[in-house]
């Protein structure tokens, strides 16, 4: 059972834009996932991995980029688009005192700003990091 909790979000998807990569694969896993697009695998392996290890998670990785980073270069230049879920609140319309609601809401971010956002400030914020996708077009060109 937990194991199926931890595939969830293990997978790549395709449209004619852009590629989706959820964000639990390893560096290591992704190398050998056949799903996952031939051009990323190897951006992965010629660019990344120079700077991260095999066993981080796609996760790991994207929540403590620094800015001016080589790699915040590299996913700037593929627009690269960061699904996250982050805790909000919300006051109801009908509460009285005040009463706040917290709940997770799902945003899209680049990623210039999910480095701006600093590692304490994201566990503050409860943020969890769920998907990359980055533009097809562009990475036909990278390499």
């Amino acid at each position: 059972m937990q194991k199926t909790i931890y595939e969830d979000y293990k997978y790549s998807m395709q449209d004619t834009s852009r590629i989706y990569i959820g964000c639990k694969y390893t560096f290591g896993e992704l190398l050998e996932e056949d799903e996952v697009s031939f051009k990323f695998r190897m951006l992965v392996e010629r660019y990344i991995l120079p700077e991260a290890d095999r066993e981080d998670t796609l996760e790991t990785h994207l929540y403590y980029l620094t800015q001016g980073s080589f790699l915040v270069k590299l996913y700037a230049r593929m627009k690269a688009r960061i699904k996250i879920n982050i805790i909000e609140e919300k006051k109801g319309w009908f509460s009285s005192g005040g009463h706040v609601k917290k709940q997770y809401v799902t945003r899209q971010l680049t990623i210039e700003q999910l480095v701006k956002i600093s590692p304490e400030e994201k566990e503050k914020q409860g943020v969890v990091i769920q998907e990359l996708s980055v533009s097809k077009f562009v990475l036909a060109g990278i390499m």
